[in-house]
């Protein structure tokens, strides 16, 4: 199988946050996947169906992987059950980790389990944010570029660099 590159978003809320995300790369690593570059982490509101939260620490991730999408979504899922995400929860609830599949090479997909590009990729400044930081130029198959997405974005959603993760 070809190897693909691919972008992951890291989320985590509960618990030691920046330590969360470390490991959850740490464990990526572990399962096959090659992660080339690292966001800086980014403290960020919540944003969704629930507010009333602690605020988040994002990160973006740049993988190498010869896995298949469902398989990526797997290993990320196993990651984040790893870490002690407990599924069935309230979507966009409070939770430890969030192992994202943002975007697999030129793929597009729909699935019942997944949907490539991510559907919020274009709407959160917290996803949007570090993936520019790894790659300025980042577009969607499509040709959609993410930084133009990101400069038609208005007031909202904040977004604060707090440091490096590595």
């Amino acid at each position: 199988m070809p190897e693909r590159v691919g972008y992951l978003g890291l989320g985590s809320n509960v618990g030691e946050r920046e330590a969360n995300l470390r490991r959850a790369l740490e464990l990526l690593e572990a399962r096959g996947v090659v992660v080339e570059a690292v966001s800086s982490a980014y403290e960020t509101e919540p944003v969704g169906e629930i507010l009333d939260q602690p605020d988040f620490l994002n990160a973006a991730a740049r993988v190498r992987t010869a896995l298949e999408p469902l398989e990526l979504l797997d290993v990320c899922k196993e990651v984040e059950a790893e870490l002690g995400r407990a599924f069935g929860g309230p979507r966009h609830g409070p939770r430890p980790i969030d192992v994202d599949l943002l975007l697999l090479g030129d793929i597009e997909l729909e699935h019942e389990r997944l949907r490539l590009p991510h559907a919020e990729v274009t709407s959160r400044r917290f996803v949007l944010v570090p993936l520019l930081e790894l790659e300025p130029s980042l577009e969607l198959p499509d040709g959609t570029r993410l930084a133009d997405v990101l400069a038609g974005f208005g007031p909202g959603q904040r977004v604060e660099r707090v440091g490096a993760l590595r």
